[in-house]
This record gives C-alpha cells, structure tokens and sequence, in this order.
C-alpha cells in the first residue's frame, strides 16, 4: 500500500483535469504526476537519498508543496511538512528530532535556515524549489512508485508545542487512508473538476484535506495566506468550491463580508476545526453562508477524525435542542470510538464531563522516538486525546476545554468556554478568551481577556451582570482585560500559555 497510488490512478485515468493553481500557474493531472516522478527519482539517484528517510518541507503554500510530498512517497521517503512561520531554530529542532535527510524549502528561507542548519551541524541536504537545481531534478528520468506496508509511516505530524516541545505523530498509509475514505462517507463526495480552495497552511489540516480531493480529481487552489478578500473572490471565480478554515478565519469573513452581494458565491462546503467555533459566530456564519457547513474535530495524532458535526446537524429550528447541537462537534466517525472517561479509564454516564478518548484506523503509530509520550498518549490501544467533554444520549459530543485549561477554583471545576460562550452573546464582543488566574485562597478564579468590535465598547459590570445572569456565580471572572488582538499561533488557535504570561506581566 502506498498512499499516493490513488492519486497517480486519477492521473492516469483523467490526465487533463487541473490539479494545482498557484500565482496564476496550472499543473494538469498528468503534469503534476511527471514532475512529482521525476523528482523521486532525483531525490534517490542525484541526492543518493535512502527509502524511509525523513525529509523536512518547509515553505509557503505554493505548487512545489505538492510536487515534494508526493514525490517522497513514490520514492518512498516519510515527508515532515513544517510550517513556514516557525523560527529557523524551531526548524532545525525538529529536522534533529526526526533525524531528517533532506529539507526542500522556499527561497525566501533558504538563507535564515542555511546559517541556522549549519550552526546545529545538521548534515542534510538543503533545497530550494525556487532555484535552478530544483528545476533540474524536474528533469530527471520518472520513476514508479515504491511499495510500503500500510503500517510504514507516511506523514510525520509535529505538534505545535505551544504548551512544550513539539511531538512527531507517526501517520501511518493506512492512517491517511482511513482519513480519506472517511472525508467521503463523513463529509463529501469529491466530483472531478470541484474546486479545493488553500487558504490555511498546507503543512497542516489544509493539505491533509487535499488528498481526497486529488485522489477524486479535484483542483487544488493555493493561496499563500489566508485573506477574506482572496476566499470572497474564489467564491465567485471558481465552481464548487470548498475550503478548510479556522475559526478565527470564518470570524474574520463575518467581519468583511457586509456590503457583498451573493457573498457565498459557488460555495459548496466549509470544513472547519481547529478551535472553539462558538454558538453566536456559528449563527451568524449560517445566516451568510447557509448550511453547508461540517464542523470537524480531530488531532494531529488522530488527523482530523474523531467527530464531525455534519451538514443536516447544521440545519435546524434554533431552538434549546438545535442550540445544544451546534455547541457540540458532532458525533463519531465512521470506524472511530469515542468514549470519555474518569482517570481510571472508567465510562462516565451521559452529561458528566471526562477526557475524550479514542480509537480507530486513523490513530497514530506513536511519538516519533519518544517512547514515553506515546506510552502516556496510547492507552491499551485508545488514543487519549487531553481533551474535556461530556456526551449526551445521542452520541454528540460536547468539548469544554483541553484538560490544561480546566479552571479549578475552590474544588470546583470551571470550563473556559462556557463563559466564553456567554460573553460573546454580548453584541459588543468580538473575541474573548478566558484563563485561569493563581489565587492564595481558592488556587484559581477565571480571569476574561476582551476583543471589542470596531466602534464598539462595553464596561466590565454590564460582561459581569450577563454572566450572573447565565452562570453560577463562581463561574464568573474575577478581571475582565480589554485588549485589541488575542495572541494566536501560525494555525489561528488562541495561545492561552501567552495569556498566561501576559497576566504575569500586569494583564495588558
């Protein structure tokens, strides 16, 4: 088994569809499969790499991302796509941690992470897809695709390491495979010619998204950053188009899209995850877009399956119980358990909030070289995910918060996104994110840090007043911070560890 064969299948059997535009510059099927062959075969032959090696992609969305991840596993290398924005030192932690052989990266890094490659003594080969070399392996001789055992790792995932160093979750062919038969029974058909619009980083959700798409003949659209303009504008240029977004992002076209006319244009589906998307914002993107949402819930060890909200959960009265739905992220998915449990691993009853566990095909192998996160991470075969939530009679789960961020105060438990939930209700409050502060009394009170919205503003009594009116009173903050921006990573999740410090440093 090897996980690229679906795609060179497509390209065989629909050699003319388009499969990748970036900067106004198209690759059919066939063109992409030849340019991806012939790199493989370079990448053995001219670099003298070895089956199984790792190999570090590091650069923005562009075409060339696509073209080195498929020729890795025709040549039968791992790739270890890496996120562009990450510091150089970053870079160079990981491509030690994974003993990488290879780094292809974009010219505009090349030089920051030559000097900073050179200053670890990391003995790799190092190339840029903007150069001539890399022009010229294009033109080596194309080779056919090697063989795997579905158990081989394919796809080494690092964690973001906001709360420490970064782990490499072992994807294995079978895991991605999984994934991807599970986007057509779970999410949607993928037809040839339909639209995949790149707007997140493509080291990541977004490009792990793709592959169903280019095993069904779909085109891949790259964007080098998300923008609300460039998705409205796809939205009108391109057919059936779907995208995978943040949160953050869908806030942010809510944001720009008043004054549009048709702003859906040729939407077909949002996939989003990756954070809380809240009841108020996930109203109102409805209202703009309809309901062609699917929201996903899922982890780099387990790459985006382990619930989803589907469509027709989406649609609904908004009404007590359709609200309830839409706090939730959905229910299993096809082939995947998920149980929440006591620290024991014991089955809590409906409604009592534990960690989220699971188990499916698309789990992962482990932590590369590190037995002892895997040993805690894997758990007689469960994956346990860190994450708190409650389910209900029907299966749904309901996420309260990653089990780091639980508040505890007094001995009770406090969940940040509960008040998070009420606070946004205030027409005010464009973001907020809430934390737990040290207290010499009660160990912890929560604490709210506030995005008001253009022109707008609110006093911390009337914040105080909507809580007490919605929440028990211990449950409310004890500080309201108004700040202009949350602090985010490269992914658009809120980095509570930055809150964190910041209230060390006197909240603002």
């Amino acid at each position: 088994m090897n996980i690229v064969l679906p795609f060179l299948n497509r390209a065989r059997s629909h050699p003319d569809l388009a499969a990748v535009t970036c900067s106004g510059h198209s690759l059919r099927y066939a063109e992409l499969a030849q340019r991806s062959q012939a790199l493989a075969g370079a990448m053995l032959q001219q670099m003298g790499l070895v089956p199984g090696q790792r190999v570090i992609l590091c650069m923005e969305n562009r075409a060339a991302f696509f073209e080195t991840l498929l020729a890795c596993w025709v040549a039968g290398l791992c790739p270890v796509p890496v996120n562009a924005k990450l510091h150089p030192k970053e870079v160079r932690h990981i491509a030690q941690d994974a003993g990488a052989s290879a780094l292809f990266c974009s010219e505009g890094l090349h030089e920051g992470l030559q000097q900073t490659l050179l200053e670890g003594s990391n003995h790799l080969h190092l190339v840029a897809v903007d150069a001539p070399a890399y022009a010229h392996m294009l033109c080596h001789a194309p080779m056919q695709a090697a063989a795997f055992d579905p158990d081989d790792t394919a796809w080494i995932f690092y964690t973001s390491g906001t709360t420490g160093v970064p782990k490499g979750a072992m994807l294995s062919h079978r895991n991605l495979l999984q994934m991807c038969l599970q986007y057509g029974a779970d999410i949607d058909g993928v037809r040839p010619g339909d639209t995949h619009l790149h707007v997140a980083p493509l080291s990541h959700g977004s490009g792990m998204y793709s592959l169903p798409h280019l095993f069904n003949g779909g085109h891949q659209v790259i964007e080098p950053a998300f923008n609300p303009d460039v998705v409205f504008e796809a939205l009108q240029r391109y057919p059936r188009v779907t995208f995978f977004a943040a949160p953050t992002m869908l806030t942010r076209m809510l944001r720009a899209s008043h004054g549009r006319a048709n702003p859906a244009g040729n939407l077909h589906l949002i996939t989003y995850g990756g954070g809380p998307m809240y009841v108020s914002d996930l109203l109102q993107c409805l209202s703009l877009f309809g309901p062609r949402m699917v929201q996903i819930y899922g982890q780099g060890e387990s790459p985006m399956t382990i619930t989803r909200l589907s469509q027709q959960d989406h649609e609904g009265a908004q009404d007590a119980a359709h609200l309830a739905r839409l706090a939730s992220c959905g229910t299993a998915r096809t082939g995947v358990q998920v149980r929440v449990v006591d620290e024991a691993g014991r089955d809590l009853p409906c409604g009592e909030p534990g960690e989220v566990i699971t188990r499916s095909d698309t789990r992962m192998r482990g932590y590369w070289n590190n037995a002892v996160a895997t040993a805690a991470a894997i758990r007689d075969g469960w994956l346990w995910t860190g994450d708190i939530g409650a389910l209900d009679e029907r299966g749904y789960l309901t996420l309260l918060d990653r089990s780091k961020d639980l508040i505890i105060r007094g001995g009770s438990n406090i969940y940040p996104r509960e008040i998070e939930e009420v606070l946004l209700r205030h027409p005010a409050v464009a973001e907020v994110s809430v934390i737990g502060a040290a207290n010499a009394d009660l160990g912890e009170e929560p604490v709210a840090f506030v995005v008001c919205k253009p022109g707008a503003s609110v006093d911390p009594q009337t914040l105080d007043a909507l809580c007490l009116d919605h929440l028990a009173r211990f449950k409310r903050p004890r500080e309201y911070h108004f700040v202009a921006d949350l602090p985010k990573n490269n992914y658009g999740k809120i980095l509570k560890t930055a809150l964190r410090q910041q209230l060390k440093q006197g909240g603002t």
